[in-house]
């Protein structure tokens, strides 16, 4: 008799990202197991996480979750030593919910808790939304992962921003750490 599959679960998971070290996070770039199927979890455009059609109401289980998502050539995936589970992200995994400027960066943190300076490993981009013409910006956060900047913070941003010639032409920006990030066309009304 032969064992039937066993369908991805959430309990290896957990352990593995309990074995990261103080906050730190696991090593899932060096990780490589075999592609163990897809498991129900979908996180929302609005940085919600779901499970199985239900929302994952444990904030610090989203943050431990967190920890081991890595984006490969096929998509992302829950990483661990032994199990890798692909998941479903309607647009980025972590959504940017507050920046403040420190000197001469700009210091965001996300709803899952990372704290991530922008410059030139942690870039700002700003793409134009085909279906409203709004603009969708992201942050850099850690190894192709990104975080949708929120409205209030995109804003925040829009204030800070500093008009500088371009290639392009005239545009608005922000600096960080050295590097400088446009977030709009010059003359765009100010918030």
């Amino acid at each position: 008799m032969t064992d039937a599959p066993s369908k991805p679960s959430l309990e290896g998971v957990i352990a593995a990202a309990k074995q990261a070290p103080g906050r730190g996070l696991p090593p899932v770039h060096l990780w490589n197991p075999t592609h163990c199927g897809d498991i129900d979890i979908v996180i929302k455009k609005d940085g919600l996480w779901f499970h199985e059609g239900t929302p994952i109401g444990r904030e610090a289980l989203v943050r431990l979750f967190s920890t081991v998502l890595r984006k490969d050539p096929d998509g992302f995936h829950l990483v661990t030593p032994v199990e890798k589970m692909k998941i479903t992200v309607e647009d980025a995994p972590f959504i940017a919910v507050r920046v403040d400027k420190v000197g001469d960066t700009l210091k965001f943190l996300t709803n899952v808790g990372d704290e991530v300076e922008a410059g030139p490993e942690n870039e700002i981009r700003v793409e134009m939304d085909p279906a409203t013409g709004e603009p969708r910006p992201y942050l850099h956060v850690r190894r192709g992962l990104e975080a949708l900047i929120a409205r209030p913070v995109f804003y925040e941003l829009v204030e800070l921003s500093q008009e500088r010639q371009t290639p392009e032409g005239p545009r608005l920006g922000v600096a960080s750490k050295g590097a400088w990030f446009p977030v709009g066309p010059a003359g765009a009304h100010r918030l």
